[in-house]
């Protein structure tokens, strides 16, 4: 039975065959062993989810210093260009009418991340929730801070490509996120280190 529970592992101590190594080299215990591996995970979510946020802060206050109100400047042909445009909607510019719920949706994942954040020992799953964390806080400080007022507030986007809707870094950040959740979830990884199989 511990050779088993050894190999598969449990939601409580994640990866435990190399916990158990770990135990056996240093002379701790598997709970000792596995904090630290779950801090660094949670360091890791929240410097993802800083650099996503600051690269979106930044490129928006470039966006309409520098090009708001001016016209469009084309990056690959007409193909790609960026053009500044106020967005009230949600990503990819849908749902216009909806702007208040749409930050109370993401002031919610914003909290249901940083909760889910105590127990995660999943490197990948830690980039996955920073990339939507960091997402969520760009978008989110643009209905806080930005005109007409506080939680209608219209996000800036610039990123066009053609044939397709404006979107900004945040978006970008969201979908790559929930992409890899995704995938992870495919392969049947959990946020908390372990791996089952349907």
């Amino acid at each position: 039975m511990a050779e088993a529970e050894r190999i598969i592992g449990t939601p409580d101590t994640p990866d435990a065959d190399r916990e158990e190594q770990e135990r056996a080299d240093t002379g701790g215990t598997a709970a000792e062993a596995g904090r630290p591996r779950g801090k660094r995970r949670i360091a890791v979510l929240f410097a993802v989810a800083v650099f996503a946020y600051a690269l979106d802060l930044i490129s928006k206050m470039i966006v309409v210093a520098k090009l708001e109100h001016h016209e469009p400047i084309e990056i690959v042909g007409d193909w790609l260009r960026f053009e500044a445009i106020r967005n009230a909607g949600a990503a990819f510019g849908f749902g216009e009418a909806f702007t208040v719920i749409f930050t109370v949706i993401a002031a919610a994942v914003i909290v249901v991340i940083i909760r889910l954040a105590r127990k995660l020992y999943s490197l990948p799953w830690a980039i996955a929730l920073g990339l939507l964390l960091g997402g969520a806080l760009g978008n989110l400080t643009d209905r806080i801070f930005r005109s007409p007022g506080v939680f209608e507030g219209a996000v800036v986007d610039f990123i066009a490509p053609k044939h397709f809707a404006v979107f900004n870094l945040a978006d970008s950040a969201i979908v790559c996120g929930g992409i890899l959740i995704v995938l992870l979830s495919f392969r049947g990884l959990d946020p908390d280190g372990t791996v089952h199989k349907d």
